[in-house]
Formats: structure tokens, C-alpha cells, sequence
């Protein structure tokens, strides 16, 4: 889809029928032909339109006969069945004598604003425009990661009263989305550094404050998403070790309940084929007295057993008298905390 706009009497944009000098022409996701087009009409190389649409495409700057090209990352929202989802596409400002091009794969909303009137932007000031957009685009990564700490609260709430594995990778994809910020933000970064370099920002004043503004905005972003990325691989960390305690602690359960049932099991194949059992045929109740006998000495030995183990330091238990004062210090020293 090729739109064409230009500045109004009143200054805000209209939107054109043909493509002519002076306009701003915002492309999303066009077709081979009208790539074409637009390259014919604007003078611009189609090579430098089609970069954009690669959705691996690194930012940088080319400049090549006249013709500039800035390629941003722009951070996308997308809607999925398991809820929203964070990541960045490429976005290429393409200016020359005679026009500025957006190249993008998506609608980008700051684009939007800017054809909204939200955003006053002026077509004959190409340098302008592209330092607005960059503007506008470090604003929106500051929303995104934003939404981004929001939803890592709610599913750290989700967690505390039940953990499941959609939690865990919803975080995992929260923490991928915050990768892809900060590298997405860094080169941003230094595709703006050369763009403050350019000879057009140096000799303008209005256009050196509008650079330091980005970069400002820009380095907000990347702290931002440094501190909240440090967080949530802190957190992924602490629920890791929450998880393998858990674990743990469940294996120690399943192990006693086996040591246990191991003593009887023995007892059990050394003797069961070899006494009379009760109700038995043919065989009278005081002829079971060995059966009872070891029934009753298994019990014994299962229950001595059982005490020893759950009075082990091993399995996570202070035995004997050291561990009672052990214990009483730990509740001492908490009180005197509080």
C-alpha cells in the first residue's frame, strides 16, 4: 500500500492522489510494482526501498548519489492466543531533492501519528522528519517496555498463588522481547549519532536540540530496558531455584516413602510362602501366630527406621540437642529482626 501527503495551507498533511515533489510518500508492505514506481518517479534506487522489507535487516545509514536512507528498528505489538507479544521491525526513511519515503512492513503508530496531525512534521524538511520520527520512535519503546514491567507484575502475581509452566514461558518470552529491545536500541542508537553528525543538524539550532531530544529519549530507553531486563533474569533465576527446591523436596518425600516400604516388601519375600496366613483354607487362626509376629516386628523395624531418617541433618532436619538450640537461635535472631 503506497499513500502520497503533502503540507497544507493550514500546515498540517493532506493526502494526495499522484505522487509529486516536495510530499511524503509512506509505503506499507508494497507490492514489486509499486516499488517500482516509486522508484521511478522519486529517483531513488529500488534496491534502497526493498531493504526495509527484510525483517532481519540491521539499522544503518547509506547515503548513495544523492539519495540518504536511515534504517531504524521500530518496536511491534502483536496479538497472539496467549496474549500480546514484543518485537521490532525495520523501518527505512529514504529522503532526497524531490520527496521522503517510509518503508515499513507494518503500519507503524507514530507514522500514524504524524498523518493524524498529532505530530506536526514537515514534508519539505527532511532532516526534520527523520529526527521527529526518531523521536517518536524511542517514545514508543518507553511505552512497549512500559507494558512490558506491567505484564511481568501480573505474571509474577499469577505465580504466587500457583505456578504452572505458561508463566514460566511467558516470562521467557517477555525476557526475549526485552533482547531484542536492547539490541534494537543500541544500533538505533547509533544510527542517530550519525545522523546529529549530519552537516544540515550541525548548522541548525532548532535541529541540534531536536537531536539531543532523541538522544536523550534514546538513552532512557536502552537504561530502562537494562534495568528491567536485569530484573526479570533475576527473577527467572529465583523461580529456577524455587522450582528445583520444590523438586527436591518432593524426590525427599518419594524417597522416604521407598526406604520405608522396602523393609516390609524384604520381610514380606522372605516369609510370605513360607508360613500360614490368615483365611487361609485349612488353616486355623492360632496356627498364624508367625504371620502376626512378623507383621508386628516389620511395623517395629519400618517405624524405628522412619524415625531415624526424619531425625537426620541429611535430610533436612537438626538432629539432637545442637539442632534444638540451632533452632532456637534461627527464631531468636528473626524476632530481633522484626
Amino acid at each position: 500500500m503506497v499513500n502520497f501527503f503533502a503540507n497544507a495551507a493550514g500546515g498540517g498533511l493532506e493526502k494526495m492522489s499522484a505522487f509529486a515533489e516536495g510530499c511524503w510518500v509512506d509505503m506499507v508492505n508494497p507490492t514489486d510494482d509499486e516499488c517500482e514506481e516509486v522508484a521511478a518517479c522519486a529517483g531513488v534506487g529500488e534496491d534502497m526501498i526493498k531493504a526495509a522489507l527484510d525483517e532481519e535487516e540491521r539499522a544503518r545509514v547509506e547515503i548513495d548519489d544523492g539519495c540518504s536512507m536511515f534504517i531504524v528498528d521500530c518496536p511491534i505489538i502483536e496479538e497472539g492466543a496467549s496474549g500480546d507479544s514484543y518485537t521490532t521491525l525495520p523501518l527505512a526513511v529514504i529522503y532526497n531533492k524531490k520527496c521522503i519515503i517510509t518503508v515499513c512492513l507494518k503500519g507503524n503508530t507514530v507514522l500514524k501519528d504524524f498523518i493524524t496531525g498529532r505530530e506536526k512534521v514537515y514534508c519539505d524538511k527532511p532532516v526534520h522528519f527523520a529526527l521527529t520520527f526518531m523521536l517518536g520512535n524511542s517514545t514508543r519503546f518507553l511505552y512497549c517496555l512500559k507494558q512490558i514491567d506491567r505484564k511481568n507484575h501480573r505474571i509474577q502475581a499469577e505465580m504466587g498463588r500457583t505456578m504452572r509452566n505458561s508463566e514460566i514461558i511467558k516470562l521467557l518470552d517477555l525476557q526475549n522481547s526485552l533482547v531484542y529491545f536492547s539490541t534494537s536500541l543500541s544500533a538505533n542508537d547509533r544510527v542517530h549519532v550519525k545522523l546529529s553528525k549530519a552537516e544540515a543538524v550541525a548548522s541548525h539550532e532548532e535541529l541540534q536540540d531536536l537531536s539531543e531530544d532523541v538522544g536523550i529519549e534514546t538513552r532512557q530507553a536502552m537504561e530502562t530496558c537494562n534495568i528491567y531486563k536485569s530484573i526479570l533474569s533475576v527473577t527467572m533465576d529465583a523461580y529456577g531455584s524455587v522450582i528445583s527446591n520444590n523438586s527436591n523436596d518432593a524426590m525427599r518425600k518419594l524417597t522416604i516413602i521407598t526406604i520405608l516400604l522396602a523393609v516390609p516388601t524384604m520381610i514380606a519375600g522372605f516369609w510370605g510362602m513360607n508360613m500360614p496366613v490368615p483365611f487361609q483354607s485349612g488353616i486355623k487362626f492360632y496356627m498364624t501366630g508367625w504371620f502376626w509376629l512378623v507383621i508386628a516386628g516389620a511395623l517395629a523395624l519400618t517405624a524405628a527406621i522412619a524415625v531415624i531418617i526424619l531425625k537426620a541433618p541429611s535430610f533436612g532436619r537438626p538432629a539432637g540437642a545442637a539442632g534444638r538450640k540451632r533452632q532456637k537461635k534461627d527464631k531468636k535472631d528473626k524476632k530481633d529482626r522484626r
